[in-house]
């Protein structure tokens, strides 16, 4: 097994995370400072920081309706609050799989499972992800239909995507998208390519697992249900 993948299975983050990690030199093998592509077996003692790693454990995943006015990361170096402070202390050392921007509500995954955060992050997956969207002013048609066909962002055209109309004012709309990336401010940036600002964002379902009646700013664990779901995604 490569190291990459024992250390998510251990729970530390997600493979590319844990890459890092070893890039850092933080991790040893046998008392020999570990390199990335390295190979680990049962008989094996690995280390990261100094403490030995068993790859034996149970995974936690908890499922929360993410406030906006938090980012996602386990530490900020701004001193903004983050997703961390609202997780219950008993959720142990979990992880964000992925990012909702500082603005954004809804839908966030943790959990210490390497393996699942890294087949709902990585890009090749085409995981669905549902956002409800609310705009000033009126989508032509027209527009949508360039949403749903694909913008152009950092020079490279965004994947199709389904755009529902759930209603429209006279001087504004809510739409439910779902896409399949995930690129820094996805959904705010393909709306600003047809000259729309998002003023309210928030994810509302990864696939078909919805927040229900979660509230803002609670957590809740994911039954073994919903994970075998994720896991097969």
């Amino acid at each position: 097994m490569r190291i990459n993948k024992f250390l998510a299975d251990c729970g530390i983050g997600s493979r590319r995370a844990c890459d890092k990690i070893v890039e850092e030199g933080r991790v040893q093998i046998d008392g020999r400072t570990a390199r990335l592509g390295d190979e680990v077996g049962d008989r094996n003692i690995v280390m990261i920081d100094g403490e030995v790693l068993n790859r034996n454990i149970k995974h936690s995943y908890y499922l929360m309706n993410k406030p906006k006015g938090c980012v996602c990361t386990v530490k900020d170096d701004k001193g903004r609050r983050t997703v961390m402070d609202y997780l219950p202390e008993s959720a142990g050392r979990v992880y964000p799989v992925g990012r909702l921007d500082y603005d954004t509500e809804g839908l966030l995954l943790f959990t210490d499972d390497g393996d699942l955060a890294f087949r709902l992050t990585h890009p090749k997956n085409e995981i669905p992800k549902t956002y409800l969207v609310k705009i000033e002013g009126i989508v032509s048609e027209q527009d949508l239909n360039r949403l749903r066909s694909g913008v152009f962002l950092d020079g490279k055209r965004t994947q199709k995507s389904h755009i529902k109309v759930v209603s429209a004012m006279k001087d504004s709309m809510r739409l439910h998208i779902t896409i399949t990336e995930g690129k820094n401010r996805q959904v705010r940036r393909m709306f600003a390519a047809i000259g729309k600002e998002v003023v309210f964002l928030k994810r509302i379902r990864i696939g078909e697992l919805g927040l229900g009646s979660l509230e803002r700013g609670k957590t809740r664990k994911l039954s073994s249900e919903e994970v075998y779901y994720l896991k097969n995604l």
